[in-house]
Parts: C-alpha cells; sequence; structure tokens
C-alpha cells in the first residue's frame, strides 16, 4: 500500500484502537500483559490490518474500503448499491403497498382509507417518484414507520411492514411495502365514567357513542363516537358538557383494548332569550323568525347549526358568533348573537350570444337591505336581439316566518319571437315558500296576483294575416310541489310533482275567463353503481277559451333545453300558413335519460318528446322527438350540463343541432 493512501487512515485506525482499550477496560477482564521489568507492553499494531468487532456489542466497524456495506442501506433483501453503478444519480420509481387486500378483519372501506391517507402523507408520493438510492432509501424507511402508524391507527397492533426495492425496467425502480397486518384487535371494555350523571338520557348517549365491546379498535371509529357524543350532548340541552380525550390499554397478548373516556356532563339546559350585541342588521324579532327554536325548549346544538347556516344565506352577514351564555338561573342559557355586516349591494352584468336568441346584454343593481329587514330591492335592464326591458323587484325573505319570500315585481318589456312581438306593462304580487341547496324541502308553494297590460302582433293561423291586439289580463296564479328526490341539483334517486294552476281574466273587448294548468313528474332510478334512469312528463291544458282569443303570450310553447331537446325555443307545435309558431291549448311532453357518471365526469344519452295541441286536452298525436347525448362536469354546488341534442324525423327549418349548457341536470 502506498504512503499516500496509509496516511489518512492512521486516525481512523488509533481511534479505533483506543476504543477498543477503552470498552475492554470496562467491559472485560484484564489481559495479562506481557511486560519488561515493571512496564506493560502493548502489542503491535498493524495499520493495514481488519478492524475486530467490538467486543459483546453488536455492531460490526465499518468497512474502510466501502466496499463491504453502504450509507444507505434499504430495508430489504436487495442492496441498494446494487440496482444502479451510481447511487447519486436521480431514479424514477413507482411504489405499491402489498398484502391489504383479502386480508381477514380488514373491510374494503378500511383498506381504502389506509390508502388514501398513506398517498396524502407518503415520503415517497411526495418525492414525485423520482430520486437517488439514499433519498428513496430514506423515503421507503419514514413510509414503514408511516404505515405501521395507520395499521395501528385501523386496530392492528402487530401489523409487520418491510419494504422490497428492485429494478422495474432500466433506469425505473419498483418501491414495494409489504404488509403483514397480523390479527385484529378488538374493544375488551368501553368505559364511559362520568356518563351516568346525564341521569335518564345517559342510554342515549352511550347509544349515540356506537362503540361495544368486542368492536374493532379502530381509532377513526373511536374519533368518530367521541364526535358523535358530543354532538349528542349538545342536542340534548349539555350545554357545558365536557368529554375527556380516550385512554387505551392494550393487551398484546389476547390481542385486546380496553378503553376509558371520562364525560362531565354538566346539567341540561333550557334557552331564555335571543340576546344581539348590534342591531343594525336584524333585531332581536326577526331573528326570533329565523330561528327553529323558541324561548323554554331544551337547548339544542343541531339548532344552532341550522340558526347559523341561514344568517348566512341570508347574503347580508359575513360572520356569526354564537354562543350560550349563564344567566341567574342555573338551568337556562340565553342565546348570544353577533353578526358582522357583508357588503349589501351588488352591480351584475353579463354579455351573451346564441344562435338562436341573437346578442344579449344585462345589467343588475342590488341593495339586499333597503328595506328592513332583508327586503332586497334589484333594477334590472335587458337589451338584446330578442328582449328589451326594464324592471324593478323587491324581495323580502324571511317575511313573517321562516323560508317565507314576499315579492313584488314591476316591468316593462318588449319581446320579438317567432310566434309574437309583445310590448307589455307588468305588474305583480306573490308570497311562496322555498327550496334552495342547503335546506332541500319536501313542500313548497305559492300564490299571488298579476295583471298585465299588452299589445301583440302575431298572425291569423288560417290566413297568415299580421293582426296586432291589445290585451288586459288578471291572473291569480299558484302552485303546490313535493320534492321526494335526495338532491335539488343531481337526485339520484326518488320523484317529484308539482302542480300550477292560474285563473285568469282577459278584459279586452267583451271580457272572458280561463284557467291554464300545468303538472309535472319526474322519478330517479338508481342502477349499479355509477348509473341512474331519470324520466319525465309534463301535461299541460288552457280550459274555456280557444287557443285564438287568449294573447299569444299566455299560451303554451314547446322546443329547448327545458322542453324536447334537439329544438329550438317555439319550434314545436301548431304553425301558422307562414311557417310561424301559433302555440297551443294543450302540452305533452316527455323525457327519458340514462346518468351514468365516472368519478367527476359524467355521459347522458337522452330521448325527448313532445308536441302541442289546439284541443284543450293533449291528444298525444304526432309526436316529435329528440335524441342526443350531454357530458356532465361534477362540482360540489351541482353539474354543469352540456346537451347536444337532433331532431330525429327532422323537418324542413328544424336545425340539425342544437346545444344547450346550464348548471344542474335537465330535470
Amino acid at each position: 500500500m502506498s504512503a499516500p493512501r496509509t496516511l489518512p487512515r492512521a486516525p481512523s485506525i488509533i481511534l479505533g484502537a483506543m476504543m477498543c482499550v477503552s470498552v475492554a477496560a470496562q467491559a472485560q477482564p484484564q489481559p495479562t500483559p506481557s511486560t519488561s521489568g515493571d512496564q506493560a507492553v502493548l502489542p503491535d499494531l498493524d495499520p493495514s490490518s481488519e478492524m475486530a468487532p467490538l467486543p459483546d456489542m453488536e455492531v460490526e466497524w465499518p468497512d474502510p474500503l466501502g466496499d463491504g456495506g453502504s450509507a444507505a442501506a434499504v430495508p430489504s433483501a436487495t442492496p441498494v448499491e446494487s440496482l444502479s453503478s451510481d447511487i447519486q444519480a436521480d431514479r424514477r420509481y413507482r411504489v405499491a403497498i402489498d398484502g391489504l387486500t383479502g386480508q381477514e378483519g380488514l373491510s374494503a372501506d378500511t383498506e381504502a382509507a389506509i390508502r388514501g391517507r398513506f398517498r396524502t402523507l407518503s415520503a415517497l408520493e411526495e418525492g414525485k417518484g423520482v430520486g437517488n438510492t439514499a433519498q428513496i432509501d430514506r423515503r421507503a424507511r419514514e413510509d414503514e414507520a408511516l404505515l405501521e402508524q395507520l395499521m395501528r391507527a385501523a386496530g392492528f397492533y402487530d401489523a409487520d411492514i418491510s419494504t422490497r426495492i428492485e429494478d422495474e425496467t432500466p433506469g425505473r425502480l419498483a418501491v414495494t411495502l409489504n404488509v403483514e397486518p397480523g390479527a385484529l384487535y378488538t374493544l375488551s371494555a368501553v368505559d364511559l365514567p362520568g356518563i351516568e350523571k346525564a341521569g335518564e338520557d345517559s342510554d342515549e348517549l352511550r347509544t349515540a357513542f356506537g362503540l361495544a365491546v368486542g368492536a374493532p379498535a379502530d381509532s377513526d371509529r373511536i374519533a368518530a363516537g367521541q364526535l358523535a357524543l358530543r354532538a349528542e350532548l349538545g342536542r340534548q340541552g349539555f350545554v357545558f358538557a365536557k368529554v375527556g380525550e380516550p385512554k387505551l390499554t392494550v393487551n398484546h397478548d389476547e390481542h385486546h383494548v380496553a378503553l376509558v373516556m371520562d364525560v362531565d356532563s354538566g346539567g341540561a339546559q333550557r334557552i331564555g332569550r335571543i340576546v344581539i350585541e348590534d342591531q343594525k342588521l336584524f333585531s332581536a324579532k326577526h331573528l326570533g323568525r329565523i330561528a327553529r327554536f323558541r324561548s323554554g325548549e331544551v337547548y339544542d346544538a343541531a339548532k344552532m347549526d341550522d340558526f347559523r347556516r341561514a344568517l348566512i344565506q341570508t347574503s347580508l352577514v359575513s360572520t356569526v358568533t354564537i354562543k350560550p351564555i349563564p344567566t341567574t338561573d342555573p338551568h337556562v342559557v340565553d342565546i348570544s348573537v353577533k353578526l358582522e355586516p357583508a357588503p349589501p349591494r351588488t352591480i351584475s352584468g353579463s354579455v351573451g350570444y346564441g344562435t338562436g336568441e341573437g346578442y344579449r346584454l344585462e345589467a343588475s343593481w342590488q341593495h339586499r337591505n333597503l328595506i328592513r329587514p332583508e327586503g332586497g330591492v334589484t333594477f334590472r335592464g335587458v337589451l338584446g336581439t330578442q328582449e328589451q326591458s326594464l324592471g324593478a323587484v323587491l324581495r323580502r325573505n324571511n317575511y313573517k316566518a321562516r323560508d317565507r319570500v314576499l315579492t313584488g315585481q314591476l316591468l316593462f318589456s318588449h319581446l320579438q319571437e317567432d310566434a309574437f312581438e309583445a310590448r307589455s306593462v307588468t305588474l305583480a304580487a306573490g308570497l311562496e315558500r322555498q327550496t334552495n341547496i342547503i335546506w332541500q324541502k319536501k313542500w313548497t308553494w305559492s300564490y299571488g296576483a298579476e295583471i298585465t297590460a299588452s299589445k301583440e302582433d302575431d298572425t291569423v293561423k288560417a290566413t297568415g294575416a299580421p293582426r296586432r291586439r291589445q290585451y288586459l289580463t288578471g291572473a291569480l296564479p299558484s302552485s303546490l310541489s313535493y320534492d321526494g328526490s335526495d338532491d335539488l341539483l343531481n337526485p339520484t334517486r326518488g320523484y317529484r310533482l308539482a302542480a300550477r294552476i292560474s285563473p285568469e281574466l282577459s278584459l279586452q273587448g267583451s271580457a272572458f275567463g280561463y284557467v291554464k294548468a300545468q303538472v309535472d313528474g319526474s322519478t330517479y332510478l338508481p342502477v349499479g353503481g355509477r348509473t341512474v334512469i331519470a324520466g319525465r312528463a309534463r301535461l299541460g291544458s288552457i280550459m274555456g277559451a280557444a287557443a285564438e282569443r287568449i294573447a299569444p303570450t299566455r299560451r303554451f310553447y314547446a322546443g329547448g333545453g327545458g322542453s324536447v331537446r334537439g329544438f329550438g325555443y317555439q319550434k314545436i307545435g301548431p304553425i301558422d300558413v307562414n311557417g310561424d309558431p301559433a302555440g297551443g291549448r294543450s302540452l305533452a311532453e316527455f323525457s327519458i335519460e340514462a346518468r351514468i357518471r365516472f368519478g367527476d365526469f359524467g355521459v347522458v344519452p337522452f330521448l325527448d318528446a313532445g308536441n302541442l295541441y289546439s284541443a284543450r286536452l293533449p291528444t298525444f298525436r304526432n309526436l316529435r322527438y329528440g335524441a342526443g347525448i350531454g357530458v356532465r362536469y361534477y362540482t360540489s354546488f351541482g353539474p354543469i350540463r352540456v346537451d347536444l341534442g337532433t331532431p330525429i324525423d327532422r323537418r324542413r327549418g328544424d336545425s340539425r343541432v342544437a346545444i344547450y349548457v346550464s348548471l344542474g341536470q335537465a330535470f
């Protein structure tokens, strides 16, 4: 060995010798030294010899030449350095977990949860599938510990995790974490000390906790039970209850876990009065209308959450703080409400163009609390190819009661459709109970009154001669709807029914009356795990007057995205000699579609049918059909719909293709 290579190694060798002597002095009997007089003589040291293992220690000396070990060894039988000639070079890799699927006691949901959390927290996944061998090894060791924690959280306290790293393809590694779950630990005891002080409610509280002896010792279930218990305490009026953290005692011999969680229920409370810190927005009286609780009722935390969401829903509040405050009566709490106002005014505008409608420019100004409380006023104007209008709308939310809306409207409009041209002035008012995305209601209703003065141009159906007539029409429209579906914008099961009726009086010339009625129904049937079959029917009738006597704007029309797709608006039904729509006295429409979902996307093949009739009741003859396919993008607030339809047995004047875009399903 040449001098330049031995010099740098000398300090290491001397240090090793010193450590050997030191350890021997502490842990081994003193050797008998060879002597020369009274002087102890150490044996000669050969700097080029291999170092002996440390006495009584299960640690090998590192190989000074670097050819017998590695600074970054993988936790497997495959050495990392054997996978690449350059351990500093970046290599691509993929990650897999073996041993979870099909294991006894490991449900599909639990497996999916473990895999999902692993993907979120994994160091290997965070590395984006690229790293050198030392980095890959370090990440694999971190993920072993992570996966062991996840298995323990699922109740597998004896899970054994190992890693295998091997060449998959040139330049790419396969990193596999092998899992041996072991036995599933179960609860041998569930003790909730203090819960008995809740009295007769203690049994309901235990039921809400939901865990019993023999259940898997799954931390997710325990945490869910803890949250459920807290929620139930709040619903039962235990305002100031405290629930401790779970304490687990693990018995590895029996594969059991004993659970103890302290509960201090406190006393049940009743509601006193609403105390508002600032009345700039609402009075305590108006807040009482919005709240679903009344003074004297048992405190219910769920109703407080509902109260908070309802206040945010007004769009006049940015933040809400609701908290119970003690009173002089130890069994009564007042409800303190603090509101931070949101900007009450909105200016909006839109510009659009459609092949069937032409251009459209719309602008509006709104003050949502101009007439307090919650009296919003909106001024809106439209300038377009087919519509020019200017109007004002009053909308007073939570009028006299929760979810009740008072509306008033004044509208000046000019409409130019294929069927007619109308200049009109409308004055209307109504009261309704509405549904919305946050609180979907089964029953909704509306009733109101309106009067419209109009000057309308159309043609005589038999001759096609143009004519202009003036109308003064009064109406009392009302509706009643039942929604038994599971979602407002994306129903997957259940059904809906709605009926609308409007007695109307036409006052031009000799006065006459008639009744306009319409019934809608839809149903939704899930098939398999990703398909919903949806069907819809609509029937309408005008009884008491011939279509020619009724104002063109008040007749039935069909065709379009909410009617028979594949046709434009007013493109179905009776026509005059010029081919222009004439409207009808009765209506029949049907639709069926299959909503097939793939994750956040879906496809929807559909078939629609419908027609208008001059008779007062639909005859169901000569139905026009439209078919097509749609795509859906499912967002957190509802699906975005794009439908492409075409007429079947297309006639002259019918478009080949029609496209419809909207939020929510077609029905």
